[in-house]
């Protein structure tokens, strides 16, 4: 059992465009409903990139980063049913909400007006242990490690999400080949969809990995599509991407925009959005997908592509993120 004196090594936020701190800071004791949390392995998620960057707005301070955690259950707190102590659980974006807003009542719990998120709003796993609301713990499949698993609980869970919104099309375009993309990729090809990949111009290392995984064909971002495709999703937060892609879909098609915070869009034709064209974007992730996401991993079975770092290189890690360096998703292990 953990005593709550002991004390636990974290990296720490505590001004923007400044580099995490390595602290010693107490562990967290779970409160009713909450679940102590051993963390294995954390993924380093371009939105952590976005909170410490200082673009996403009004971020807990002080904080401990990352959402993209696997961890075991250590301790309980009152009232715990879900779970037992040794449980390997996943912790991922959104971390609590109310149950009661007009979205919580229509099953839209991703647009919670009260939403916490993990690693933004509540201390997220860039740690040795880290407390998490049971009822938003998701059970991990035995066929995956920890640091394997931990990208699927965002870049998965959003990827899978951000595919969903494209329902039906068959020609799709990934913009930004990142941790979402190569996961999405192996979802989208189970499925039997035609995949166009497009990453930083003259990326060639990049556009070789998106062949690997399947994909039809590669290039850069400055590329025109070489075939009409029927939706694009949009992992890059580059705001000049969205004209790119309403000008490679075909009438009636989808730009769908996958991540939390993008530059602006530049303005734009009307002709190119018009013949029923569509921009939506995705916000956070369900329990639900969750659900679906975990069950479907491992019978494709997605593979996920990783860079290990300790736990004191975050600071690396985002920094190998920032440049477009990371193949995959970096990943912490404690």
């Amino acid at each position: 059992m953990v005593n709550s004196h002991i004390m636990m090594k974290a990296m720490v936020f505590q001004q923007a465009q400044a580099p995490l701190q390595l602290m010693e800071v107490p562990i967290p004791q779970p409160q009713e409903g909450q679940m102590l949390i051993r963390v294995r392995a954390c993924a380093v998620c371009r939105t952590d990139l976005h909170v410490v960057d200082g673009e996403l707005p009004d971020p807990k301070l002080p904080l401990i980063p990352g959402h993209e955690i696997v961890g075991q259950v250590e301790k309980l707190g009152l009232g715990v049913s879900g779970f037992q102590v040794g449980d390997r659980v996943g912790i991922p974006w959104l971390g609590w909400t109310c149950g009661g807003c007009r979205y919580c009542d229509q099953d839209e719990e991703n647009l919670c007006d009260a939403a916490l998120f993990t690693g933004y709003t509540l201390d997220g796993g860039y740690a040795e242990y880290t407390v998490a609301d049971e009822r938003f713990c998701i059970a991990i499949p035995d066929s995956y490690s920890a640091a394997e698993a931990a990208p699927l609980l965002c870049a998965g869970l959003i990827g899978y999400r951000t595919l969903k919104k494209a329902e039906g099309a068959s020609r799709i375009g990934i913009y930004g080949f990142g941790a979402a993309a190569h996961i999405v990729a192996q979802v989208a090809l189970y499925q039997g969809k035609e995949i166009y990949a497009f990453t930083r111009p003259g990326d060639q290392k990049g556009q070789e990995f998106a062949r690997s995984l399947g994909a039809h064909w590669a290039g850069g971002s400055d590329q025109a599509s070489p075939v009409e495709l029927d939706a694009a999703l949009l992992f890059a937060p580059v705001g000049a991407l969205v004209p790119a892609a309403l000008r490679s879909i075909r009438k009636g098609g989808v730009v769908v925009c996958g991540g939390i915070y993008m530059s602006d869009i530049p303005s734009f034709p009307y002709e190119i959005l018009w013949g029923e064209r569509k921009v939506v974007s995705v916000a956070n992730l369900t329990r639900e997908d969750g659900e679906e996401f975990m069950r479907i991993a491992p019978q494709i079975p997605v593979k996920t592509t990783i860079e290990l770092f300790d736990l004191s290189d975050a600071n690396e890690a985002l920094d190998g993120l920032r440049a477009g360096k990371i193949e995959g998703a970096a990943v912490l292990t404690m």
